[in-house]
C-alpha cells in the first residue's frame, strides 16, 4: 500500500497537469477571497475569521478532487495495466487504499498553502492576533473530512470508465449530489431526514468549529461505503449476488450506526467563546415546543453592509443550533423588500405591526448610500406570534459595535421569545396601590411587557386598615411586589404586611423618590420650584434590610438633556440643553441584569448607601465618575440651562442608584410589638431577593394625547434609553428560577479586521495571498523534479 501511495504522488507531480490543477485551486481561492468583490471577499467582509474560505472551499474542491482522482483506475484500465496490478500478491483493498491515500495526501498538500490565509487574518486583526484559532483549525478539521469523502467518491468513479473525462464528469455530479443535492430534494418533501444524507448538512457544523461525532461518523461512513464500492468496481468479471449482498449488509450496518449516533453522540464546541453551544436554559425552552414553531427572519437583502451580513450569518447559525435541539423549530429568511413595486406599502404594513425599519449607511468604492433593513424576526407557535428584535441598540454605537452587541444578545433574544410562546405563565406580580404611586397610564408600557411573561395585577394596601390578616394572606400569594414611586407615607400596618411578604420569601422591586421634585412642575411662568425631602416612613424598614436612600439630589454633567422651547412666539425652537438632574446610569459590573444594556435615564435621583449585615449587596447602576450631591430644600430653576457646566464644581466620585440585595433578611419587626396579630409570623426570611432603585421616574413612560409611549424612548431626541430593558431584566432575575436571565452574561467576541491597515496595505496582502502560494508550489515542483532526476540519473 505504501509503495502505491508513493507511486501515485510521484506520478502526479511528475506531470505538469498536477501542478496546474493545484495552481488553479490556489489562484481561484486567492482571487475570490482577496480580490473579487462579493460575499467571499475577506477584506470587504471586515471580520477576522476564515468563514468565507470554508464556505467557498467545498465548491472548488468539488472540481479539484475529481480532477486529481479521475486517472486513478481509468488510466490503469485504458493502458491495460489494471489486470496486471490485480494479479500482484497484494490484497485488492490495499491497492485501493494506496490510491485513495495517495490522492488524499495530494489534496492535503494543496490545502497547506492556504494556512497563509490564517497568518494574514492574524496580522490584519484588530488588534493583531484577534482570531479564534480553535474555530479556524476546527473548521480545517471539517474540510479534511469533506475532502476525504470527495476523494472516496472520485476513486470509485475512476473505476466506472477507462475515459478520464467521463470519470471526472461522473465524479463531479455525484459529489455535487452528495454535497447539496439532498437539500434540493428536501425542498419537495416535508421531512428533514433526507437532508441528513447530504454532506453540507454535516459540514456546516464542522466548518464553524463544532466537532460532532454524528458528523464524523457520517463522513467516515461515506468514505468506507465508496471504498467498498470501488473494491467491487475493480473486480474482474461481473458482480455476483454475493457481492451485492455484501454491499447491502455494509450499507445496512452504516445506516444503523448513523441512526444510533443520532441518539448517542458527543459534541465539542472548539470556538474560543463557545458561541455555538446553547445554554441549558435555552435548550430546556426549545425542547418544550411539541408542535411546529415557525421563525420568519426578515434580515435578508441584496446590499447589506458586511457587519449586517455577519449578523445574518450568526442568526442563521444560532437558529440551526435551536433546530438541532428540537426539529419542530423551523426557520426561513425573507427579504420583505424584494418586490420593489410594493416597497412602500410593505414598509408601512410591517411598521404598523411593530417591525420598525432601520436605516443603514453602505459604503462602497468611496461612495455612501442608504439601505433600509428590517432587523426583526417573527416566531409563531399554536396561533400565537411574538416579535423578536435582532439588533441591540446602544446610544453612540458604531455599526460595528451595534453588530457586536446584537450578536451577543441573539441567544437571549430568541430564547426569550420562544419562552413567551411555549411556557405558560405561572408567577404573579402585585403592583402596589394605595400610597399615591404612579397612575396606571404612567406604568402602562412596563406593565404590558411584564404581562407577556407573568400574571400582573394591582394590589391596594388600603384594605390593611379594615382587614390586615386577609390583606397579608392575599399578598403572600404574589411572588413579587412592585412599588412604583409611592408619594404618601406607609402606615405601620402596611409596613408589617410588606415585611412579612419578604420574610415568607417574596421578592420586591422598590422604586423610591426620597425627594419630592417633578420636572413637570418647572414648566410654569417662573420656571422654578422647590425640591424637598419626602418621608415615606420606610427608613427603618430599609435600614434593617441593609440600605438607606438619602434625601439629597444627584447632579452630574453626564446626564440626559432637557428639551425646551427657546425664543418668542412663532420663532421659538426646541433645543436640547444640558440638565444635570437627569443622570445617565451605567452598569458597574458584568451582571445578568445590566450586561449589554443601554444607558438608563434617571430624573432627580437620590444616592443609596449600603449598610453592613449578612445580606449580599450588588451595585447594579451608578452615575458617571463625576457628580455632586445637593441637599434639600433647594430651589430648582430652568435658568440653570443657560449657565455653563464647570467640571470643577463636581467631585470625582460615583453615586449608587440601584442595588440588588440577596440572602436571608431579618424582619424589621423582630423583637418588637407587632402592629396586628397574625398566624405564622416570621422574624427571619427564607433566601430571597429585592432590588432598590432610588428614583421612581425610571419606570415612568411618557403619555402623549392620553396614550402611553414606549418606556425609555425620548421623543424629543429620538434616543432609546435602557430603562425598559433594565426593569424587565430586573424582574426576570427576581422571578426566573430557570436561569434564562443568565444567558445575558455569555460573552461572544466578534473579531474585526483593522480597516485602516487594510486601506494602507491592501495590495500587499492581495499579492501575498495569490503570489506566495504559487511561488511555494513552484519551489516545491522544482525541488521535487530536481531530486527525482538526480535519483534516476544516478
Amino acid at each position: 500500500m505504501l509503495a502505491l501511495l508513493k507511486k501515485e504522488i510521484n506520478t502526479f507531480f511528475a506531470s505538469p497537469i498536477g501542478y496546474l490543477v493545484i495552481a488553479i485551486f490556489l489562484v481561484l481561492n486567492g482571487l475570490f477571497l482577496w480580490v473579487f468583490k462579493g460575499e467571499f471577499n475577506i477584506l470587504d467582509y471586515g471580520f477576522a475569521d476564515l468563514s468565507a474560505f470554508f464556505l467557498l472551499a467545498p465548491w472548488i474542491l468539488l472540481f479539484l478532487i475529481p480532477a486529481v482522482t479521475m486517472r486513478s483506475f481509468s488510466d490503469e484500465k485504458k493502458q491495460g495495466t489494471l489486470e496486471l496490478l490485480l494479479t500482484k500478491p497484494i490484497p485488492h483493498l490495499n491497492i485501493i487504499l494506496g490510491k485513495y491515500f495517495g490522492a488524499f495526501v495530494l489534496i492535503a498538500i494543496a490545502l497547506l498553502p492556504t494556512l497563509l490565509y490564517v497568518y494574514t487574518v492574524y496580522q490584519l486583526g484588530n488588534p493583531i492576533g484577534n482570531i479564534d484559532f480553535g474555530s479556524t483549525f476546527g473548521s480545517y478539521f471539517g474540510l479534511i473530512f469533506l475532502a476525504g469523502a470527495y476523494t472516496a467518491i472520485g476513486i470509485f468513479c475512476s473505476t466506472l470508465s477507462n475515459n478520464q473525462i467521463v470519470s471526472f464528469i461522473i465524479s463531479v455530479f455525484i459529489c455535487f449530489m452528495f454535497y447539496i443535492g439532498f437539500e434540493g430534494i428536501t425542498a419537495f418533501t416535508s421531512s428533514t431526514i433526507v437532508e441528513q444524507f447530504g454532506m453540507n448538512y454535516h459540514y456546516k457544523s464542522l466548518s464553524r468549529g463544532v466537532i460532532d461525532t454524528r458528523d464524523i461518523i457520517y463522513f467516515l461512513s461515506v468514505i468506507v461505503f465508496f471504498i467498498l464500492l470501488t473494491k467491487l468496481g475493480v473486480k474482474t468479471g461481473k458482480a455476483n449476488l454475493k457481492d451485492i449482498i455484501k454491499i447491502a449488509i455494509v450499507f445496512s450496518v452504516i445506516l444503523v450506526l448513523n441512526t444510533i449516533s443520532n441518539y448517542a453522540y458527543k459534541r465539542f464546541d472548539v470556538t474560543k467563546d463557545q458561541r455555538y453551544t446553547l445554554s441549558n436554559s435555552a435548550k430546556e425552552i426549545a425542547t418544550k415546543a411539541n408542535s411546529p414553531l415557525i421563525v420568519d427572519v426578515f434580515l435578508k437583502g441584496e446590499d447589506f453592509p458586511s457587519e449586517f451580513r455577519r449578523l445574518q450569518t450568526e442568526t442563521r447559525q444560532l437558529l440551526e443550533e435551536f433546530s438541532n435541539v428540537n426539529h419542530n423549530i423551523v426557520f426561513q429568511f425573507i427579504n420583505p423588500l424584494e418586490n420593489e413595486a410594493n416597497r412602500q406599502q410593505t414598509i408601512q404594513v410591517l411598521t404598523q405591526r411593530g417591525l420598525t425599519p432601520m436605516q443603514l449607511e453602505v459604503r462602497e468604492n468611496g461612495k455612501a448610500s442608504q439601505e433600509v433593513i428590517f432587523p426583526w424576526a417573527l416566531a409563531s407557535y399554536n396561533e400565537q406570534t411574538v416579535i423578536i428584535p435582532l439588533v441591540k441598540t446602544k446610544i453612540g454605537a458604531s455599526q460595528q459595535e451595534l453588530v457586536s452587541n446584537s450578536v451577543q444578545h441573539l441567544e437571549y433574544a430568541f430564547a426569550d421569545g420562544f419562552k413567551k410562546l411555549v411556557t405558560p405563565k405561572s408567577k404573579k406580580i402585585a403592583v402596589l396601590k394605595g400610597n399615591a404611586q404612579l397612575e396606571d397610564k404612567y406604568i402602562a408600557d412596563i406593565a404590558k411587557t411584564l404581562g407577556e411573561y407573568y400574571f400582573i395585577a394591582p394590589f391596594t394596601l388600603d384594605s390593611v386598615a379594615n382587614n390586615p390578616k386577609k390583606t397579608l394572606q392575599d399578598l403572600l400569594s404574589y411572588h413579587l411586589i412592585i412599588s412604583a414611586k409611592p408619594t404618601e407615607a406607609f402606615t405601620e400596618n402596611e409596613k408589617f404586611v410588606l415585611d412579612q411578604h419578604t420574610m415568607h420569601g417574596g421578592k420586591s422591586l422598590w422604586l423610591i423618590d426620597a425627594v419630592a421634585m417633578e420636572k413637570d412642575s418647572l414648566y410654569n411662568e417662573a420656571g422654578k420650584n422647590y425640591a424637598v425631602g419626602r418621608d415615606l416612613n420606610v427608613t427603618d424598614l430599609f435600614f434593617n434590610y441593609g440600605f438607606r436612600i438619602n434625601p439629597v439630589m444627584i447632579a452630574t454633567p453626564y446626564s440626559a438633556p432637557i428639551t425646551l422651547a427657546i425664543g418668542d412666539g412663532s420663532k421659538s425652537q426646541f433645543q436640547h440643553l444640558n440638565w444635570p438632574y437627569s443622570p445617565l446610569a451605567t452598569a458597574t459590573q458584568n451582571h445578568p441584569i445590566t450586561n449589554n444594556i443601554n444607558l438608563v435615564r434617571f430624573d432627580f435621583a437620590n444616592p443609596i448607601d449600603t449598610l453592613k449585615n449578612t445580606v449580599k449587596k450588588t451595585i447594579l447602576l451608578e452615575t458617571a465618575p463625576i457628580s455632586r450631591l445637593e441637599g434639600t430644600p433647594r430651589e430648582i430653576s430652568l435658568d440653570l440651562v443657560t449657565q455653563p457646566i464647570n467640571p470643577k464644581d463636581f467631585k470625582t466620585e460615583k453615586q449608587t442608584l440601584a442595588v440588588l440585595l440577596e440572602g436571608e433578611f431579618k424582619s424589621a419587626f423582630a423583637n418588637r410589638i407587632k402592629p396586628f396579630k397574625t398566624n405564622n409570623t416570621k422574624d427571619k426570611s427564607a433566601a430571597t431577593k429585592m432590588i432598590v432603585i432610588a428614583d421612581g421616574d425610571v419606570v415612568k413612560n411618557d403619555v402623549v394625547r392620553n396614550r402611553p409611549q414606549e418606556l425609555g424612548f425620548d421623543r424629543w431626541t429620538g434616543k432609546q434609553y435602557g430603562n425598559k430593558e433594565f426593569l424587565l431584566n430586573a424582574v426576570n432575575y427576581l422571578l426566573d428560577d430557570n436561569g434564562l436571565i443568565n444567558i445575558r452574561t455569555k460573552e461572544i467576541d466578534v473579531a474585526f479586521l483593522n480597516q485602516e491597515k487594510i486601506a494602507r496595505e491592501k495590495t500587499l496582502w492581495q499579492l501575498l495571498n495569490i503570489g506566495l502560494p504559487i511561488a511555494l508550489l513552484a519551489i516545491f515542483g522544482f525541488t521535487f523534479n530536481y531530486l527525482r532526476k538526480k535519483k534516476y540519473a544516478a
